[in-house]
């Protein structure tokens, strides 16, 4: 039997018996992502080695003047992922290295601009909710941001050495279907186009001067 046979009933749609979402037409099965927990976890590093690659222009003049750095997508790679179910929690301890993708910013010694690419890792050891075991298995997913405000060039790694402020989100995923009440489709609203207007002013003026006309100007 499928979902949809499953679901149905003789009610008429919209009428919902103790709920007080009257009004609901259908019940809709959609693809969705869900999360299962998450945490945020914040960090600075200091002292962080940043090795440059696939430098633009290339063969830059040295020694490297440090401009800014900062993360180039919101997802990062999540690797050595370790997780420990605790037996007397609902919780598990998940270890997992979790990598930033960074675009770095810089002026060469004859002060021209280049930029190049970097990564930082950090290391995850945190609690979170992991679901039972399914068919359908979970996933650990970082989503990420980073900058580095400051830094100085390394001589002996042709990179910079920074200041690192990180945020990762760590999230237990996994694709669902889930069977949900709905209200119907979305009524779209047709766009208003841009205009700026210039002759509105003009425009919302009376046809004609506003009062009484033909009165005399003085009172004598």
């Amino acid at each position: 039997m499928s979902f949809y046979s499953n679901f149905q009933s003789d009610k008429c749609p919209g009428a919902v018996t103790g709920s007080p979402l009257n009004g609901l037409t259908e019940k809709v099965c959609i693809q969705a992502e869900k999360i299962f927990d998450a945490c945020i976890k914040q960090t600075q590093l200091e002292n962080y080695t940043l090795t440059l690659t696939d430098l633009t222009p290339a063969n830059p003049t040295y020694p490297l003047t440090f401009v800014s750095a900062r993360s180039t997508s919101s997802e990062a790679v999540v690797t050595n992922l370790n997780i420990e179910r605790q037996a007397d929690k609902s919780c598990a301890r998940v270890q997992a290295t979790v990598t930033v993708p960074l675009e770095v910013l810089y002026t060469d010694a004859n002060g021209v601009d280049g930029s190049a690419t970097a990564s930082v890792s950090l290391t995850q050891d945190v609690l979170l909710f992991v679901p039972a075991p399914s068919i359908i298995p979970f996933t650990v997913r970082a989503v990420v941001s980073a900058v580095a405000p400051d830094g100085v060039y390394d001589a002996a790694t042709q990179g910079f050495i920074v200041s690192i402020c990180a945020t990762v989100i760590l999230k237990i995923a996994m694709p669902v279907e889930l069977l949900v009440p709905t209200y119907g489709y979305c009524a779209i609203p047709p766009a208003q186009e841009y205009s700026q207007e210039v002759c509105a002013g003009f425009f919302e003026l009376p046809l004609y001067p506003q009062g009484k006309g033909g009165g005399k100007c003085c009172n004598n």
